[in-house]
């Protein structure tokens, strides 16, 4: 079809367009003909999403609620409802309240995570999967050297663990990418994402995937074997907050700068149990890619997820990556209103941006939500009396590792070469995808960068979770600029003095040419050896290759859509330090337990203070390796958290230890201490714990030493289903400053649990805390658990739930 034939097209559908989808229809079908894919025409027909029976969907779920206008989110969200009638038996969904019955089209897993959903899912006695799924080997390659030597390396030391994934994905007809793909997030922008789709991810960074106007959530491993086994998956009907953007980005402002932007307005907890959906016309001056990258870092604020309508950067990107078909049954599903919202929607929150205004923004240290404009930067690093430079730059990442942010990079380095530079600081560029360091390669961008004296990592994760082995600044205070998504402490070296800041990848490849953390390359100028200064331009990048992408090196791909392989033998090794089949955990209620349907009474281990995230509960970087032997990696439950009583990290009190144990010890040993007498315990936890990554280790492990409950001020959202799915009950304090009452040692018991439990959802749970003095108090709680996830509770977890209901 060529260019005109497609306006035709757009013609004849233009009478039944809304007024957004008219201004971008005719331009759409221009743009997507600038640049013309090299990559085949692909089997799109396990990716397309079933546009007709989602628009059956989303009218029976709009009969139901009286017609009222729905937004986008809510559309795509409602189209997957299992059962409408059942689900909204009621005739309403109150957002914040409403718990959603879901059918969830697809699953991918990254290589860390998949192999604690995929031992769980073994466990479950199917034959295959109900969905389509894929797994992606992208965490477990430690940048050493660069990317062919990390890569080998990577192969041979995690060959135990790849070859368990890879033969469980031909077991149950998975997709492999193989080490060496890329990330998980980039693949699946090239390859699986599809505007509309409602996706799972067991990764936080997930959300990605929204930049193409798609829904896609990041869960733990057991909400992922709820769509793996066809178990309907369960949500919290989101609220939704309305991002308006008009306006359009211009010098060195960039869609990152738009989220962090974002962040700092928003905070890691400003998004929790919401999905931000961004409209206005700002949106459409965006690169599908630029898209991604907002989505990406909805994570940082705590966001279910985050999506866009469907734009012609979608269409474009779509066609460039092989999937046209995709492109026209969208078009189609666009033309019927589906892919944007409907006029006169209500938002729960409104946020006004004008991206004209924007500058560029530098978050941190230490919480991704602190932002400081680029322009005021080097006063906050005077007024806090930092040393004024930088000890590494680094780009890529699942969040910036597009052609686009390659390219205008690349603009950067070509500047700074005339003038005779070369970066300052070790230089470090991690490419987001095969075909993305193919394309870079053809196209010059990679000679660009190692012409200023950028290493060229593996096309993985590496510094940005951790993979990272750095010999230099340990124990020392330095600070480095990422374009990474996340820089909580001791997260990319080990180092916890290390100092990351978020940055555009333009502006940490711009101040890597300084050296200086001041630097604002807007308006500053670097001296020359002649004497003379320099002064960047304003980067250029391009949004598509103009001679499309290049795959690269296919053998990292698997075929498509897969068939089971029944007869495969997956094989875990009994003695095995990397691998564990798992054991499944026992209910809580039972004749062991003298409470009936409450809770036995549990000791707690400690109170645990301030920002607590998956990072403090359970650690990646080294212990990445123990991720499919839970007995291993729980060596580590805590090991960076503060305790409330005294201030000391990875110190715990055992207020029952016998003559031969001392009185404290590390958190994970006290925790095999109560394992090993049998006694079940609780954690008082603070504001927001367990914020960051999707990590369902940090849900496991505390469950696996013998935790049976949490209390907080509040949970992050992904974290809070985790501890659910794992049989470990969360409850959150009516009044906050009940937090600081409950000590180690106390003991606590539930009352009400057993009327929620034998079907009074009005129920409210209090507890009795039993102080060590014999004092006693009643503490108010709260509650999020449905009536399904009190099913999982009462099992010992989800999974032993969804066992139960298989066979």
């Amino acid at each position: 079809m060529d260019q005109w034939e497609g306006e035709a097209r757009y013609q004849a559908i233009m009478p039944v367009l809304s007024t957004t989808a008219k201004r971008w229809a005719l331009t759409g079908c221009r743009r997507s003909f600038a640049t013309r894919s090299s990559l085949p025409e692909k089997d799109c027909s396990s990716i397309t999403p079933p546009y007709s029976q989602l628009l059956d969907n989303v009218s029976a779920v709009r009969n139901i609620l009286g017609g009222r206008p729905l937004t986008l989110a809510e559309k795509i969200l409602y189209s997957h409802i299992h059962n409408p009638a059942e689900t909204l038996s009621d005739g309403k969904i109150i957002r914040g309240q409403t718990y959603l019955q879901l059918k969830p089209e697809r699953v991918a897993m990254q290589d860390a995570s998949a192999q604690m959903a995929l031992l769980q899912f073994m466990s479950a006695g199917m034959n295959r999967c109900a969905v389509p799924a894929s797994i992606h080997c992208d965490h477990l390659i430690q940048a050493v050297e660069g990317a062919e030597s990390d890569l080998q390396r990577s192969i041979v030391t995690n060959k135990e663990v790849f070859d368990f994934l890879e033969s469980a994905a031909r077991k149950y007809g998975i997709e492999f990418w193989r080490p060496g793909s890329g990330i998980i997030h980039q693949i699946v922008l090239e390859n699986y994402a599809a505007p509309g789709m409602l996706m799972l991810g067991t990764d936080s960074h997930t959300p990605n995937a929204g930049g193409l106007g798609m829904l896609a959530i990041g869960v733990g491993g057991a909400d992922a074997v709820d769509a793996l086994t066809g178990t309907p998956w369960e949500l919290k009907a989101p609220q939704i907050v309305g991002i308006h953007l008009t306006g359009k980005l211009n010098g060195w402002a960039t869609p990152k700068d738009l989220i962090l932007h974002l962040a700092g307005k928003l905070t890691v907890r400003g998004g929790t149990g919401r999905i931000l959906e961004y409209f206005g016309p700002g949106v459409f001056n965006q690169s599908c890619t630029g898209l991604a990258t907002v989505a990406n870092m909805g994570a940082e604020v705590g966001a279910t997820t985050s999506t866009f309508p469907y734009t012609p950067s979608m269409q474009a990107y779509l066609q460039a990556t092989g999937r046209a078909p995709v492109a026209r049954a969208a078009d189609e599903a666009a033309s019927k209103g589906f892919l944007s919202a409907d006029e006169g929607v209500e938002y729960d929150e409104v946020i006004d941006i004008n991206l004209s205004e924007l500058e560029p923004s530098i978050n941190g240290p230490f919480t991704p939500d602190l932002a400081t404009p680029l322009s005021k930067f080097g006063s906050v690093v005077e007024e806090n009396g930092w040393k004024d430079e930088i000890s590494a730059g680094l780009i890529g990442s699942c969040t910036n590792s597009s052609y686009q942010d390659m390219t205008s990079v690349a603009d950067l380095a070509r500047q700074a070469k005339a003038a005779g530079l070369k970066a300052k600081v070790p230089f470090l560029c991690t490419p987001g995808s095969e075909q993305i360091r193919a394309t870079m390669e053809r196209d010059q961008v990679t000679d660009a960068l190692q012409d200023v004296g950028a290493v060229v990592l593996a096309n993985a994760c590496g510094p940005c979770i951790g993979q990272w082995k750095r010999d230099d600044k340990k124990g020392e205070e330095n600070a480095i600029l990422t374009s990474f998504n996340r820089n909580f402490k001791s997260r990319n070296d080990g180092n916890s003095q290390t100092m990351n800041f978020l940055a555009s990848p333009t502006v940490v490849t711009a101040m890597a040419f300084s050296g200086k953390l001041s630097f604002n390359p807007m308006t500053d100028s670097i001296p020359l050896p002649n004497g003379q200064s320099f002064k960047f331009s304003p980067p250029t990048g391009q949004d598509l290759p103009a001679n499309g992408f290049t795959p690269g090196r296919t053998s990292f791909y698997p075929g498509p859509t897969p068939e089971p392989q029944p007869e495969t033998e997956i094989i875990v090794k009994p003695d095995s330090q990397r691998l564990e089949l798992l054991e499944p955990f026992e209910s809580p209620f039972g004749e062991k337990n003298d409470r009936g349907l409450e809770l036995p009474s549990l000791k707690v281990l400690m109170r645990v203070r301030g920002k607590c995230t998956t990072d403090h509960i359970s650690a990646a970087g080294p212990w990445l390796k123990y991720k499919g032997h839970l007995t291993n990696i729980s060596e580590n439950l805590l090991i960076t958290a503060m305790n409330d009583e005294g201030g000391d990290v990875n110190v715990a009190f055992d207020h029952d230890h016998d003559a031969s144990q001392s009185e404290t010890d590390t958190i994970p040993n006290v925790a095999k201490r109560f394992k090993a007498r049998n006694q079940p315990w609780a954690l008082i936890v603070d504001d927001n714990y367990g914020e960051g990554s999707a990590r369902e280790h940090a849900a496991l492990q505390p469950r696996f030493y013998g935790c049976l409950m949490l209390i907080a001020r509040s949970f992050a959202r992904i974290h809070e289903t985790n501890l659910k799915k794992q049989g470990v009950l969360p409850l959150w304090f009516a009044d906050k400053s009940d937090y600081s009452r409950i000590d180690s040692g106390d003991v606590v018991e539930t009352e009400g649990l057993a009327d929620l439990l034998n079907g009074n959802q009005d129920a409210t749970i209090k507890l009795k805390v039993i102080k060590r003095n014999g004092e006693t108090f009643e503490v108010p709680t709260k509650h999020t658990m449905s009536k399904d996830q009190l099913k999982w509770l009462r099992a010992g977890s989800a999974l032993n739930h969804i066992r139960s209901q298989i066979q």
